[in-house]
């Protein structure tokens, strides 16, 4: 039987969600480990890990489509672009600094694949190129999309 206290914790969590986080923490720090919404925490704990790969593969999603516009359309390479880069591989590196272990989606091909796909598909709606002109598949190596000195030539 769950307890009143239980109860009105998991209502505030559909009803409110921050009050549940400033009560949950609250909780957790008072060890009113009986009184925990264990099914949401957990869910919650869940959604951190998902976060941090979310931001992973946002982060590199965008160095990747200035990568390709900057190798695909070196006419228009511009001082902003290079910015966004430096600044993106810093918050990758930041990310992997913070948790390493985010690393392993680097070494999956088939997540640098997804990744490089919706990079791809950006860079054509961004450029206004087709298809053709982009590489099928990733055209740099996870170590180039990291280097914070790399910068893709056009017939590379």
């Amino acid at each position: 039987m769950k307890s009143i206290k239980l109860q009105i914790l998991q209502t505030l969590y559909e009803q409110d969600y921050c009050a549940w986080v400033e009560q949950t923490a609250e909780l957790l720090r008072s060890h009113q480990w009986d009184t925990l919404d264990l099914e949401h925490l957990i869910e919650e704990v869940v959604d951190l890990g998902k976060s941090q790969q979310r931001t992973l593969q946002s982060t590199l999603r965008l160095v990747l489509s200035h990568l390709l516009k900057w190798k695909y359309q070196p006419e228009r390479r511009s001082h902003s672009w290079q910015v966004t880069i430096t600044r993106e591989r810093l918050n990758i590196d930041e990310l992997l600094q913070e948790s390493p272990s985010l690393r392993r989606f680097l070494n999956d091909a088939e997540w640098i694949n997804t990744t490089y796909q919706r990079s791809r598909r950006e860079a054509m709606v961004e450029t206004g190129l087709s298809e053709d002109n982009f590489a099928i598949v990733c055209p740099f190596a996870v170590d180039e999309i990291l280097d914070l000195d790399f910068y893709p030539n056009p017939d590379e």
